[in-house]
């Protein structure tokens, strides 16, 4: 069995997207991630395997603990109680090498049925555009799992384009991987999967 939620939170000028999900008894782990322009700024986990072992334990048991855990995380952002552990995610100490990939539209990137990615790729030490990185995009979660790929210009930018392809069940998500000589980086957008829509004459 598997539950879970996925709200975007507000908090100022910042969206955070939250997704929380509840195993089933083979991984009795409550978890939950908080994600900013496709990076992970917080986890938290909670097990209750204690509680999965008795009887009386239920399905809708498990999913108010889910929504529960999903609840108090979003309370905590809206607080300033994560504040110090995502300005640590964000800003983490300068390292004398590697690259960053940073997407630039993270809420316009996927209209009317087609992703377009305005990509940037800096070096972490100086935070200086780097040219040549080979970088490439996919929708984890689709049926066909296509990648699609560009280089940075002087700039240590690219833009990626293409249509978005038929999604399978379970968790989605934008994935963009980036690598040079110096290194290599990779985010990830959580997606919602969304219905189906009913073919034309189902509405007749």
């Amino acid at each position: 069995m598997n539950s879970g939620f996925n709200t975007d939170v507000s908090v100022g000028d910042r969206v955070f997207h939250v997704q929380t999900e509840g195993r089933g008894p083979a991984r009795p782990v409550i978890d939950t991630v908080v994600y900013r322009q496709g990076r992970v700024v917080h986890r938290r986990a909670s097990n209750y395997g204690h509680l999965a072992e008795s009887p009386e334990f239920t399905a809708e048991m498990l999913q108010e603990r889910v929504e529960e855990q999903h609840r108090t995380v979003i309370d905590d952002l809206r607080s300033g109680a994560l504040d110090a552990e995502i300005a640590a995610a964000e800003d983490p100490a300068p390292k004398s090498g590697g690259i960053q990939v940073q997407l630039l539209n993270p809420s316009s990137w996927l209209s009317a049925g087609s992703v377009s990615l305005d990509l940037e790729i800096v070096r972490r030490a100086d935070r200086q555009p780097e040219s040549g990185a080979q970088v490439e995009a996919l929708i984890e979660g689709a049926l066909e799992e296509t990648r699609h790929a560009g280089t940075s210009d002087e700039q240590g930018r690219v833009q990626l384009q293409f249509p978005m392809p038929p999604l399978g069940k379970g968790n989605l998500a934008l994935v963009i991987h980036a690598k040079t000589e110096a290194g290599k980086d990779e985010i990830r957008f959580a997606m919602r999967s969304r219905p189906k829509a009913p073919p034309a004459d189902a509405a007749q």
